[in-house]
């Protein structure tokens, strides 16, 4: 009888969802994962997401942060008009030899308001000189 009666109290208390904006901003990347697959170590690594503005309002992508500091991103600062594309740039420095996955958070005004894209490789190490 406590079971139920806790289960009843949890339930009651659920947030009510709050339809979004069909008006809104929508952010859609091409693709949120890249694999650069072997890149040298010590060599930069880039790749450039390609993403629309699918919404009905314009896009505004107020933040990107890396997973760590070994990745920087950088993207299109100004709004992105419905229909239009823009980017966002992530560099991994390839510093470390071995498999990597790191991410980027893309932050907007979008109904889907946070994506998480991926880089992803495997660093060969130097040759010894």
């Amino acid at each position: 009888m406590i079971v139920f009666g806790g289960l009843m109290t949890a339930q009651a208390q659920t947030p009510e969802v709050t339809p979004a904006d069909p008006k809104a901003a929508e952010v859609k990347f091409e693709k949120e994962t890249h694999d650069f697959g072997s890149i040298p170590q010590g060599t930069p690594a880039t790749y450039e997401f390609v993403f629309k503005n699918t919404g009905k309002s314009p896009l505004i992508i107020t933040n990107a942060s890396a997973s760590c500091g070994c990745t920087t991103p950088d993207w299109t600062k100004e709004p992105i008009k419905p229909g239009k594309t823009g980017t966002v740039k992530a560099t991994y420095n390839a510093a470390a030899p071995g498999p990597f996955t790191k991410s980027v958070t893309v932050v907007s005004n979008a109904k889907n308001s946070q994506v998480i894209l991926y880089l992803k490789g495997d660093v060969k190490p130097a040759e010894a000189k």
